[in-house]
């Protein structure tokens, strides 16, 4: 479904309890994995995108499509939650990360392939802490969270060439690091 159809969708929301699920069921992976890579914990992802669903319904009828698409809007509140949830955390509190959530992943994995899986992710999530804020934070929303470029550049308020950019350049340091390890 187009961006477009999912701003009708949220607009139609606000009565038709069908609409509203379809919009759950659409962005939630998107939005838990987007909050997943930002909080590095399981427990606090789900409490953020439970907060950031029920800000979002709340606020729904104020949803104006011609400001922002739905996705944009959705990942404000999304980022403002974490925000609001970094907040009452401990500064230097250290967080493992965990496997992402994926509902169509399988029950049953070998073993191998899941230390090997773990031992991938520890790597990449080792070099994706090495990055600046800005740079992580367009990895993040590119690929755990599937957003195109110019959604990004809205969430973040820059242009879409510097999304470009900064990602074809993080691209190259994450590699880099990758190899290093």
């Amino acid at each position: 479904m187009a961006e477009k159809d999912y701003n009708l969708l949220a607009q139609q929301a606000t009565t038709d309890e069908d609409a509203f699920e379809e919009l759950y069921e659409h962005f939630f992976p998107r939005v838990y994995n987007f909050i997943y890579a930002r909080v590095k914990n399981s427990a606090d992802a789900d409490d953020i995108t439970s907060i950031t669903f029920m800000k979002m319904n709340e606020n729904l009828e104020k949803y104006n499509p011609a400001q922002a698409a739905f996705s944009t809007w959705l990942f404000r509140i999304a980022t403002n939650s974490i925000i609001d949830h970094t907040r009452h955390v401990e500064k230097n509190q250290e967080t493992e990360w965990e496997e992402f959530f994926d509902p169509a992943a399988p029950e049953y994995q070998e073993p191998e392939a899941q230390t090997l899986e773990k031992e991938g992710h520890r790597e990449l999530f080792a070099a994706l802490d090495k990055l600046s804020e800005r740079e992580r934070r367009i990895v993040e929303l590119k690929f755990f969270s599937d957003m195109d470029t110019r959604s990004i550049a809205e969430i973040l308020m820059i242009s879409e060439s510097n999304v470009r950019t900064t990602l074809h350049r993080t691209l190259a340091k994450l590699k880099k690091f990758l190899t290093d390890m």
